[in-house]
């Protein structure tokens, strides 16, 4: 197995990451995939034992099950949690009310906690914005992620399905108010869906 850096950080990630949007089946998430525990466990400890140490979730995966899974996988394993780099994601509705969903301070960190208490762990590798919400500024966003950092709940921040200029932006605005930047960009990207070598890679570049 080969190890990259995570962006500009010392962080060795493995080149494979294990997704674990097939993991549950509940709700929408069922059209996707529906792995049982077992075969869970199965698939990640393969995948450990090829040398991945990078295992990405989102406590949107169905409806939080993803990572409860995730969590009980490396714990049936006994596996050292300490040796894997374990992401997830926050933006999507977890709930019914009107903040249950979005990048304001109080989702963020709710589901934080959420999603720690569903993967039974104290702290998160890589916590990435699963989208881009377009009511709350970014600098609100920014300045939760950057105190989950300082409490230690998470160690890295990065982001997922953003436009260049979305990111821009944000890297602006941690660079000028000192605060905790994106260290990674999780994209769809496809022979076929080849969108982000436009804007995307070269500024990632």
């Amino acid at each position: 197995m080969k190890y990259n850096l995570l962006g500009n950080t010392g962080l060795r990630v493995s080149e494979l990451c294990l997704g674990t949007m097939t993991f549950g089946g509940k709700g929408m998430w069922t059209a996707i995939g529906t792995l049982p525990q077992n075969e869970v466990d199965t698939l990640v400890k393969h995948s450990v034992e090829a040398g991945i140490n990078f295992i990405d979730t989102a406590n949107v995966y169905s409806e939080g099950l993803s990572e409860e899974m995730t969590g009980a996988a490396i714990r049936n394993l006994g596996l050292n949690r300490d040796d894997l780099v374990i992401a997830t994601k926050v933006r999507g509705k977890m709930g019914s009310g009107p903040n249950d969903t979005g990048l304001t301070r109080k989702h963020i960190l709710q589901q934080v906690d959420e999603s720690l208490k569903r993967l039974q762990m104290e702290y998160i590798d890589l916590y990435q914005i699963h989208g881009f919400d377009p009511l709350t500024p970014l600098e609100e966003t920014l300045s939760a992620l950057n105190s989950l950092v300082n409490s230690g709940k998470v160690r890295y921040i990065g982001c997922s399905n953003l436009a260049a200029w979305h990111i821009m932006k944000a890297l602006g605005i941690s660079e000028r108010n000192h605060l905790t930047k994106f260290v990674s960009l999780q994209a769809y990207y496809t022979i076929a869906g080849r969108d982000i070598e436009r804007e995307i890679v070269p500024l990632l570049t």
